[in-house]
């Protein structure tokens, strides 16, 4: 969220959050203070903009993070899962508020003139394109999460059943949780399909797959200008340029296909930064467009791959039965489920937040195909 506030000096500034968050009241700027000075400012909705040294501000803000993230004893399966769910949400943007209420003032041109700083410049225009011609201010936490992107983006994330690097840079879903790329590379195919839709490619990682398994002609859309742009790049990396387009379309594109692939996202709530978009999405809304209007794209004996986790269910966002009563209203059967466990932390860590939920999810990918 962009938006003018006045600072300490008496001037204004652009405050610049990739977050749906409401800017501070103001910002004060500080060449030294402690976790004590800017919780107390944050809590009166006052940001503190960090003048001094580069490394001491890291400090600031870790201090800052834990005592605003004190771990919880691990608690058992509350009585109401969904009012759980919202609350960890509620919860998460309320810490996210408060620790973003620390900033940097970042220069013309990318540039951060503090004391022992790095060259932020590669990492800004990863996630804006281009260059600013002003000041603004910017939460120290998205800084470093920006700096750590960049850092992935170039070094690239080595996947097993693609047998390549895909390359994300922030503002794109990066594929770290394998196991539905594992059921896509495993799930039989047709010999004979050759033509095949991949919606919300994102990074293009769909798209690659389906092309290493030797479908000749894809077509992978989205609406996000970073996903268009990485999916292009990725593509284009790993050489399947002759096989992939990528084009900015809302779900299908124009015609028909043999296979239809949809990783939409996982949980029905409201995204609260564009990041977030690739995991929630409010009411099911591009899983319930996917499967309403998948048919009249598919060619005769064609198929569509839909993979999704039943978390959803496990935090009574949605009802064990819901899945196959969609399928039925868009007059699709399945032909086939394959299950797998997720690998990823999350799923084992006992103390994680919703582990209670987490412990028993299951990735699921669907084969259906019209009736």
């Amino acid at each position: 969220m962009n938006s003018l506030i006045p600072t300490s000096q008496d001037t204004e500034i652009e405050w610049l959050n990739q977050s749906t968050q409401k800017p501070p009241k103001k910002a004060v700027y500080l060449h030294d203070a402690n976790t004590d000075t800017v919780l107390k400012a944050a809590y009166e909705h006052t940001a503190t903009v960090w003048a001094g040294d580069f490394h001491q501000a890291k400090q600031v803000l870790a201090a800052v993070k834990k005592r605003v993230r004190k771990p919880k004893k691990p608690r058992k399966v509350p009585t109401d899962i969904q009012t759980a769910f919202h609350t960890h949400r509620m919860q998460q943007a309320q810490q996210s508020r408060v620790i973003n209420m620390l900033a940097v003032e970042i220069g013309a041109g990318f540039t951060l003139n503090i004391p022992r700083s790095p060259d932020i410049r590669p990492a800004l225009l990863d996630v804006f394109g281009k260059e600013n011609d002003r000041a603004f201010l910017l939460p120290l936490n998205q800084l470093l999460g920006f700096i750590g992107a960049h850092e992935w983006h170039k070094k690239g994330i080595h996947l097993e059943a693609l047998g390549g690097k895909i390359h994300v840079p922030f503002g794109v879903f990066s594929p770290l949780r394998g196991e539905y790329l594992d059921l896509i590379a495993k799930v039989p195919l047709n010999p004979n399909f050759q033509t095949a839709f991949d919606i919300g490619t994102g990074s293009g990682v769909i798209a690659a797959l389906l092309a290493k398994r030797g479908i000749a002609r894809i077509t992978a859309t989205d609406t996000n200008p970073q996903a268009i742009a990485c999916a292009v790049k990725n593509i284009r990396h790993l050489g399947y340029e002759r096989q992939v387009e990528i084009q900015t379309v809302s779900l299908f594109p124009e015609g028909r296909a043999d296979l239809i692939v949809c990783n939409p996202p996982w949980l029905p709530a409201k995204p609260t930064s564009p990041i977030e978009t690739a995991l929630y999405d409010t009411d099911h809304g591009m899983l319930k467009a996917f499967l309403n209007g998948v048919a009249t794209h598919l060619n005769e004996c064609g198929e569509a791959w839909l993979i999704i986790s039943d978390l959803a269910e496990h935090l009574h966002l949605r009802q064990p039965d819901d899945l196959r009563s969609w399928f039925q209203a868009a007059s699709l059967e399945i032909i086939d489920v394959l299950h797998t466990k997720p690998q990823h932390g999350k799923a084992s860590n006992a103390d994680a937040p919703l582990a209670f939920a987490r412990a028993h999810e299951t990735t699921c990918l669907y084969r259906l195909k019209a009736v």
